[in-house]
């Protein structure tokens, strides 16, 4: 008889469903969930959790320092081959690719969600479809950017991505001519942002377009099925030339080597992640599926306010961030130079040359068989 122990990120979207499914597993076995906040989830350091728990809920971004010190088990260990094909073939967007570095797959993916913008329905009419047009919102006061935590790095990417580029693409990080016009979209769009709003992660910022409403658009924030209504309204960020630029989140339920999941576990596992599951008992837990087949099921559509149908697009074509070893305290890094090119702190292109020059020292230090991008 084992008690099994998980960590994911403490709001009903992360902890809901799991909480609800865990318990006893049969066979004598059972499962509980701690949380942690969600500056925990996009920070803390893997190899240190791996040691405490069976099972971590994280971001792929976390796999380089995982795999650097031996923390999690392959999920083809675990599985047989055929149930892995068939959950990469149902998996929305890169939701599943995301975890898959040097021909192995790393984690399951639970919950898939991307970059994406979101309107006070009564404020923002409609949503803009370029740069141009979310710049005219700008002097209305209506606009605020997520820039605290990573995200201020994840924003700057994702609007490079809108305009063409491909971040650390050929081992640079950004192409400097897209990087530049990037920053300044980002320092316009963020010059008239509501007092207080930069500081706020994207809960926060929901939150607060939410109950004070002084929060008429965000171009780019990771999107909430939960904060969809009749009030808020996600979409497709601004696109470049019909591009839309989106970098890929979610999470998903690694296994530790310290864990030796029993066929209870396991088969709790398969159940989290099949289709009955990901259409039904997710959804209806405050979760957010990571399976195609319930991000186009009209009925789930219906019940998110529209959310699944509006921003499909959106994940289907999102960017992949790097997974290498060291770079969650490189995001976190980058972050606070770009804060800084925002504010005026620092010339863009002070800022931007930092960047690469950290970049570079990140992926000098990565292991041979780490994949880049």
């Amino acid at each position: 008889m084992t008690e099994y122990v998980g960590l994911t990120w403490d709001h009903p979207r992360g902890r809901d469903a799991l909480e609800a499914a865990a318990g006893d597993l049969g066979g004598g076995d059972s499962l509980r969930w701690e949380v942690q906040s969600l500056e925990g989830f996009e920070s803390a350091p893997i190899e240190e959790l791996s040691r405490r728990y069976d099972l971590l809920v994280l971001d792929h971004p976390h796999l380089g320092d995982a795999l650097e010190h031996d923390s999690i088990r392959p999920i083809e260990e675990l599985f047989p081959p055929e149930q892995v094909t068939e959950w990469e073939r149902g998996a929305v967007g890169p939701s599943i690719s995301s975890y898959r570095v040097s021909g192995r797959l790393w984690a399951l993916p639970l919950d898939a969600a991307t970059q994406v913008s979101a309107r006070r329905r009564d404020l923002v009419l409609e949503a803009p479809a370029t740069w141009d047009d979310a710049l005219a919102l700008v002097d209305r006061g209506l606009v605020a950017t997520s820039l605290a935590g990573p995200h201020a790095f994840l924003s700057l990417c994702s609007i490079v991505v809108s305009l063409g580029g491909v971040p650390g693409a050929g081992g640079d990080l950004f192409g400097r001519e897209a990087a530049l016009r990037a920053l300044e979209l980002l320092t316009r769009l963020s010059s008239r942002a509501p007092e207080g709003s930069d500081g706020l992660n994207p809960i926060g910022l929901l939150d607060r377009m939410r109950d004070v409403g002084d929060i008429g658009y965000v171009p780019l924030v990771y999107g909430y099925v939960n904060y969809s209504s009749r009030a808020l309204a996600f979409g497709a960020p601004p696109a470049q030339e019909g591009r839309i630029g989106s970098t890929i989140g979610g999470t998903g339920i690694a296994v530790t080597r310290r864990s030796e999941p029993s066929r209870a576990l396991l088969a709790h596992l398969r159940m989290l992640l099949s289709e009955e599951a990901q259409r039904g008992f997710i959804p209806s837990h405050a979760g957010q599926p990571s399976a195609r087949a319930a991000w186009t099921d009209p009925a789930v559509d219906a019940a998110a306010h529209g959310f699944y149908s509006a921003t499909l697009s959106t994940i289907e074509s999102a960017w992949i961030r790097p997974r290498v070893t060291g770079y969650i305290p490189f995001q976190s890094e980058a972050s606070a130079l770009v804060r800084q090119a925002v504010s005026g702190a620092r010339r863009a292109e002070d800022v931007l040359a930092d960047l690469e020059e950290r970049f570079a020292s990140v992926l000098a230090a990565a292991s041979d068989n780490e994949e880049y991008a």
